[in-house]
């Protein structure tokens, strides 16, 4: 089974590597939604995968890390595409957080990614 957590993100940055005149390269801001999703069997006795509360727990560093900061400027997102916030929170997350299935990033409500791990 998987359980899913969701946070929001409210963020600025640029992107360093479009193309010339690309409205990216300018700074702009979003309000990322991040989802992450734990997979794993449901405990006989406690009728959950996980206490979402654990995962809250992980996840509030790097909700600290990244909420209310200009991305550019925090080592490893110096390019901070969707593709890699979702690759940057996988790597600080998949250490400590058991179950770890996939993350999932929304620049817009339209747009995103989705990251299962390498």
């Amino acid at each position: 089974m998987e359980i899913f957590k969701e946070f929001s993100i409210e963020a600025a940055h640029h992107l360093p590597h479009v193309p010339e005149g690309h409205k990216c390269a300018r700074l702009h801001g979003h309000s990322f939604r991040v989802t992450i999703f734990v997979e794993g069997p449901v405990g006989n006795t406690s009728g959950w995968v996980m206490d979402f509360a654990d995962i809250k727990t992980a996840c509030q560093p790097v909700v600290e890390a990244l909420d209310h900061r200009y991305l550019n400027e925090i080592p490893g997102l110096e390019n901070p595409t969707s593709e890699n916030i979702a690759r940057w929170i996988w790597r600080r997350l998949k250490p400590g957080l058991e179950g770890l299935s996939r993350v999932l990033v929304r620049e817009t409500c339209t747009s995103g990614c989705e990251y299962r791990g390498d």
